[in-house]
């Protein structure tokens, strides 16, 4: 009677298991990590999952905190070599094991000089940079193919550039060549300069016999564009000062020899309508590309897309002509976006995104809510009036406006923001972005914004 008891039960647990959806192995599940066994190079185990109501889970003995959906994270300090890490609830017990790697320190390469020589670029878009590293916020340019540069000297990947006596930049040796030995070469020689204004724009333009590096540098009241001519002497720079606009694009171009540097200044709408403006909105990721995976398994690639697809209908109510990178879930590569952008000469450019956690010692209650990156000066206040508006919008924390150089940012012929509307992977938002009305008031956040932005003084 007693055996027959006990099959009754087990077969009424294996019932309910299956019919109410419950892991009957482990009653929590785990997004990451995904493997038990793993050999890692980072500073941090990142745990995220789902746990259910009457769990009480733990890691390493850790409480952890469990969001009212079920959501939680969690990462954990490895040391070098093993690291046992035990997740237990009230269920079950896992055992994870990480193996760290020991961390190679390389030395700084030592900085190589020789004498100065003539190299050239091999593409369009080339970042000359006033450092020898290949990330960051340091490119001063981003040269023409062709442009004829004066090299004297190397550190690791890059080349030292010689501009003047009191000036130097970085270029990665793989974006410079060896000039033509067959070339018949003239050091370049200033022909001429102008600047002419117009009601909405400056146009200025420096010609010269050949092509050579330029930068752009801003203050609070000028934009300065330079060209250095080291070849003909140690102090050959001219130099344009130009005034800021209050919102303001610009735009250099390069044509035999011409440099034509344009300044746009936006128009104010009227009436309160963005009649007129052409905004690309860029939905992140897509496709085979899901972006950050949240507690609950939820994709950003998705999350994005409903937010993009949400501002597209309330911008185009406000009477502005809308590009999309993407409609559907499918992938678009960076480039691809920002061609998309160029073809259709907007004003603003907008990339949608959710945030996740970088390889640091997790604070659910600092690592959340929500931000907006700029990359140019000319697209900071924007940024800044965006990030407001969706404060009011989504009741997020406030997680900063930010200086990013992310690679949709970096034109500067219309302004552009990226916006991560809230993290992933934290448990606290994941409570958010999963509400029903939260790709609708992301929306209206950035669109409000960039009203508010162009009207205001």
């Amino acid at each position: 009677m007693k055996n027959m008891q006990r099959v009754i039960i087990f077969l009424l647990v294996i019932f309910l298991g299956v019919n109410l959806g419950i892991n009957t192995s482990y009653a929590y599940t785990l997004v990451l990590p995904k493997e038990k066994k793993s050999v890692v190079n980072k500073e941090h185990a990142f745990f995220v999952g789902k746990a259910q109501n009457t769990e009480i889970i733990t890691i390493n003995d850790k409480k952890i905190y469990i969001a009212p959906n079920g959501a939680f994270a969690h990462t954990v300090k490895l040391k070098e070599g093993k690291n046992r890490i035990v997740v237990r609830s009230n269920f079950s017990t896992q055992i994870y094991n990480f193996y760290k790697s020991a961390v190679s320190v390389e030395s700084k390469p030592a900085l190589k000089e020789f004498e100065p020589k003539r190299m050239v670029v091999i593409k369009d878009r080339t970042p000359m940079r006033d450092n020898p590293q290949n990330s960051g916020m340091n490119r001063l340019s981003h040269l023409f193919e062709g442009t004829n540069i004066l090299v004297n000297g190397e550190q690791g990947d890059f080349y030292r550039i010689y501009l003047s006596k009191n000036k130097t930049a970085w270029i990665s040796k793989e974006d410079l060549k060896e000039p033509d030995k067959n070339e018949a070469y003239t050091v370049p020689t200033f022909i001429t300069m102008n600047s002419e204004t117009f009601k909405n724009a400056s146009v200025h333009t420096i010609e010269f016999t050949g092509k050579l590096p330029y930068t752009i540098d801003e203050t609070d009241k000028e934009i300065i564009f330079k060209i250095y001519n080291p070849e003909y002497s140690d102090n050959s720079v001219y130099t344009v000062n130009i005034k800021k606009p209050a919102k303001y694009t610009y735009k250099t171009i390069l044509s035999n020899g011409t440099y034509v540097f344009k300044v746009n200044e936006l128009p104010v709408p009227e009436e309160k309508t963005l009649d007129g403006m052409t905004i690309v909105i860029d939905p992140g990721h897509g496709g085979s590309e899901p972006g950050a995976i949240g507690c609950l398994g939820d994709k950003e690639k998705d999350i994005n897309l409903r937010i993009g697809l949400e501002l597209q209908d309330r911008l185009r109510l406000m009477g502005a002509n809308v590009i999309m990178t993407r409609e559907c879930d499918g992938y678009v590569s960076l480039d691809d976006r920002i061609k998309i952008a160029e073809q259709n000469n907007p004003q603003i450019f907008v990339s949608i995104h959710l945030n996740s956690i970088p390889d640091i010692d997790m604070n659910i209650r600092k690592n959340r809510g929500t931000s907006v990156y700029y990359y140019n000066d000319n697209s900071k206040e924007l940024a800044k009036i965006v990030q407001k508006s969706l404060l009011k919008e989504l009741s997020t924390r406030n997680d900063g406006v930010k200086q990013g150089s992310f690679k949709v940012l970096r034109r500067s012929e219309y302004l552009s923001i990226l916006v991560e509307a809230a993290y992933m992977t934290n448990p606290m938002d994941s409570v958010l972005y999963r509400e029903d009305g939260f790709a609708y008031n992301a929306a209206r956040g950035i669109a409000d914004g960039i009203l508010n932005y162009l009207v205001c003084d």
